[in-house]
């Protein structure tokens, strides 16, 4: 698979899914996932989209397969997030893609599309607050006095389990998807996690918003402590070219509990900008 390698960066991986017709040379969807997580968290949606878009899926610096050779305490900011983010659109060999990034992905997303309109196609956000409010994070400490004291008490795994069962999934959820989301989520490095929390908690995209020039899809849950609805407001005031929709649902990872649903829209809102047919 491949990997991008940058003299004084870190090593950056991500995975190709393409059964596009070659001919084609169809446009590409790049899909980033949120804190903690891994391009492994996007499974469920190359299906619905792989037979019409070469499917990218990267991991974020520190995180999957990408290295943790670099300092956490200076690498984790916007500038090198989205630096990353075109190396992998340079290596790909394009010049543009359709970005889709859920919760923290799509936070990077706004802020790469603000700085990089000429890169991004379509902007498509999953579950993606503008910020951290104050209330969210004093809930995600679950008992602790700080992110880093709950993140080093109960482990990337251990915190995993315990958003479960907080704001991560509805309940009737399969069991066997919790307990795969927290295997996977307990692979994460802690001073990574440790790392990657300062700056999601302090990152606000609301000054970016007027400067993305992509049409936006918004998919959010029709009920989350994290996309509330000022922060809807704020992106109806601050976008120019905004579709919303919004799906059934108390609980914030719709990529992984309503993945048809969601890909399904992302799918349609690219093929409408590039005038593909999405259907034989």
């Amino acid at each position: 698979m491949p990997i991008v390698s940058r003299k004084g960066k870190p090593d950056l991986y991500y995975e190709i899914d393409d059964y596009t017709d070659p001919w084609k040379n169809a446009p590409v969807i790049l899909l980033q996932h949120g804190y903690g997580r891994s391009s492994q968290f996007w499974y469920s949606w190359v299906p619905y989209l792989s037979r019409y878009y070469k499917v990218v899926r990267t991991d974020l610096r520190g995180l999957g397969r990408s290295s943790k050779d670099f300092d956490l305490a200076t690498g984790f900011t916007a500038e090198e997030y989205l630096g990353d983010i075109e190396a992998i659109i340079n290596d790909l060999g394009v010049e543009d893609v359709h970005y889709c990034g859920e919760s923290t992905g799509g936070i990077l997303g706004m802020l790469f599309a603000a700085q990089y309109p000429h890169r991004v196609r379509t902007l498509n956000l999953i579950s993606a607050p503008l910020f951290i409010n104050k209330e969210t994070v004093g809930r995600g400490n679950f008992g602790h006095d700080s992110g880093e004291a709950m993140l080093r008490k109960l482990g990337s795994r251990g915190y995993s389990l315990a958003k479960n069962t907080a704001d991560r999934f509805p309940q009737g959820t399969d069991p066997g998807l919790m307990d795969w989301f927290s295997e996977e989520q307990g692979k994460s490095d802690v001073e990574v996690m440790i790392a990657m929390q300062k700056f999601v908690r302090s990152a606000d995209t609301r000054p970016f918003l007027p400067k993305i020039e992509a049409p936006v899809l918004v998919i959010y849950p029709s009920h989350d402590t994290h996309t509330t609805p000022d922060q809807e407001e704020a992106l109806r005031r601050g976008v120019r070219k905004l579709s919303f929709v919004h799906l059934p649902s108390t609980s914030h990872n719709l990529h992984c509990t309503q993945p048809a649903r969601c890909a399904t829209h992302v799918l349609h809102f690219a093929a409408q900008y590039d005038g593909i047919p999405c259907r034989e």
